[in-house]
């Protein structure tokens, strides 16, 4: 009798889950677009007991149990609920996973703000990690990688939720270029990341940690370790293995998620509820849209749309595609009904330009905030030859480019706009500059300089490119600055010293956080910032 009840519920559950809507729902005509919810006779009251009475019960199949179990999180209200229930982790209680732990659990505040990042994007990703049937703990994983922030970008240059590199981005389908980076469009990232992590699994013989770890560090990597604890004899489960020192953590951090949402009633952690029912549709446009037009269709801020397709570089979507927009639902059926009738002449504005001598494609592209290509398409041009008098039909910014405020030329100036220090200047590269250079010849951190300019330190420069640094203090015509480190010596005084090297008490206290108030000690060691070329000989 059991069986057989266990046999019916399991074929109305499996048939329920059919009634969700789709992982990334595309919006194509007008009809009602409702949140998604399992429709089913059985009330979530009654669901844990059948769940009890299948778990119990002797030699049954495991394929029913999942599928209720399953279905209970999906029926339940919040999306973490649905991901606890499908945790299968094990997280042993080694030391670098408590200190992860610890961390998490000592900082709410910090996952307060991740979860707020995590809810308009977890729905899907939840969706589409059950659809491959892996497990739940890589919903998690974006919060180890970038703490869910779609414009994360990393001093390995790995952007993006997922953080992918341009090399292993390019390689599972991702577009990098002038107006599109993949890498930062979370559905397509997600659907690349997964791609990435099934190929890992498969290569590391179904070893999930093992697959974690190459995802962090690079497959040939942990191959490596794993063959030098083989020929050594040694243990060659992740725990063993020799490996960076971030990947050490990395799988840990991943494991310590898992372990506190699973367990959350015994570490009475209370996780920022997400919504269980889908957040965004997808929007396919036909050609080329404006992201500023895309938004007021829509009845969204530009800000609010560009945040949801944060893989959008510039004021509009590429040329040559993809055109889709993730929207919330609402908007979604706004922006189609507006789709359905509007002209493609509509999506974007266009300006006619006469040609001047000695212009170019590429001299045009520049001025207008555009690319020779998208020029090329719209006039129908084969090759880059124009002549002087002609005109050109250019796709052109509704808005100012300043109101594109999470485009990439305006997060970096506002990068490049934020406080570091007391004084900024401007370095213009010139050819055969590298990040290295610079930050030696102004006596500067190599990755402060790289985050203060919105970069890895291994990112190459184009000559032209403006860099800004930041100085503890102003540097006059002709000055040498270095930083050094003076050992205080018997009698010293932050004054005797401050006005030996040509600086101020005030700077001296800042820069080695101390009080004037307060004694120095002999051997004591300062940090100072000093034109060598003033300081004054005298002891």
């Amino acid at each position: 009798m059991i069986r057989w009840l266990i046999t019916i519920i399991s074929v109305t559950l499996l048939s329920a889950c059919q009634l969700v809507a789709s992982t990334n729902p595309v919006v194509t005509d007008d009809r009602a677009y409702a949140d998604a919810k399992v429709v089913d006779d059985l009330s979530s009251e009654q669901l844990p007991s059948i769940d009890a009475e299948i778990i119990a019960a002797d030699n049954l199949d495991t394929a029913p149990v999942t599928a209720a179990l399953i279905l209970t999180a999906q029926q339940e209200a919040d999306l973490w609920v649905r991901i606890q229930r499908q945790l299968i982790f094990i997280a042993p209680e080694h030391p670098r996973l408590v200190a992860q732990r610890n961390w998490y659990l000592r900082n709410p505040a910090y996952m307060e703000r991740v979860a707020k990042r995590a809810a308009p994007f977890m729905y899907m990703i939840v969706e589409e990690i059950e659809r491959r049937q892996m497990p739940l703990e890589l919903a998690l994983l974006p919060i180890v990688e970038s703490a869910f922030d779609p414009f994360a970008y990393s001093h390995g240059r790995a952007a993006g939720i997922w953080q992918f590199i341009p090399g292993t981005a390019r390689n599972y389908g991702l577009e990098i270029n002038w107006w599109y980076d993949g890498r930062r469009d979370v559905l397509a990232s997600t659907h690349a990341a997964l791609d990435y992590l099934e190929a890992l699994h498969k290569r590391f013989d179904g070893d999930w940690l093992h697959a974690l770890a190459a995802y962090n560090s690079g497959e040939g990597r942990v191959e490596r370790a794993i063959r030098a604890n083989a020929r050594a004899g040694k243990a060659t489960d992740f725990w063993a293995l020799d490996l960076p020192r971030e990947t050490r953590a990395y799988v840990p951090k991943l494991l310590a998620l898992a372990d506190i949402l699973k367990h959350h009633e015994r570490y009475q952690y209370s996780w920022t509820p997400i919504d269980n029912q889908p957040y965004l549709a997808v929007v396919e446009v036909a050609s080329q849209i404006d992201l500023a037009t895309a938004a007021e269709h829509a009845g969204l801020s530009l800000k609010q749309l560009h945040h949801y397709n944060s893989g959008y570089n510039r004021w509009a979507t590429d040329p040559q595609g993809p055109h889709r927009l993730l929207l919330p639902i609402a908007n979604a059926q706004q922006l189609q009904q507006w789709l359905a009738s509007a002209e493609r002449s509509e999506f974007v504005q266009w300006t006619r330009h006469q040609v001047k001598s000695g212009e170019s494609l590429l001299v045009i592209a520049k001025h207008y905030h555009t690319t020779v290509e998208a020029i090329r398409a719209a006039n129908e041009l084969r090759g880059n030859l124009i002549r002087a008098g002609d005109y050109l039909l250019i796709p052109v910014a509704t808005r100012d480019l300043a109101e594109y405020s999470l485009s990439a030329d305006q997060r970096l100036a506002a990068t490049q706009a934020t406080n570091r220090g007391n004084f900024k200047i401007e370095h213009q590269v010139v050819a055969g500059d590298t990040l290295w250079d610079i930050s030696r010849k102004y006596e500067v951190n190599l990755r402060s300089l790289a985050s203060w300019n919105g970069m890895a330190p291994t990112d190459p420069l184009r000559p032209g490119k403006k860099l800004v640094v930041w100085l503890p203090q102003q540097q006059a015509a002709g000055a040498v600055m270095r930083s050094i480190q003076y050992q205080v010596r018997s009698g010293d005084s932050l004054a005797r010293i401050a006005e030996r090297f040509n600086v101020t008490i005030a700077d001296i206290e800042k820069w080695n956080q101390i009080n004037r108030r307060k004694h120095l000690q002999p051997g004591q060691r300062l940090k100072l910032y000093v034109d060598v070329t003033r300081i004054n000989s005298q002891s």
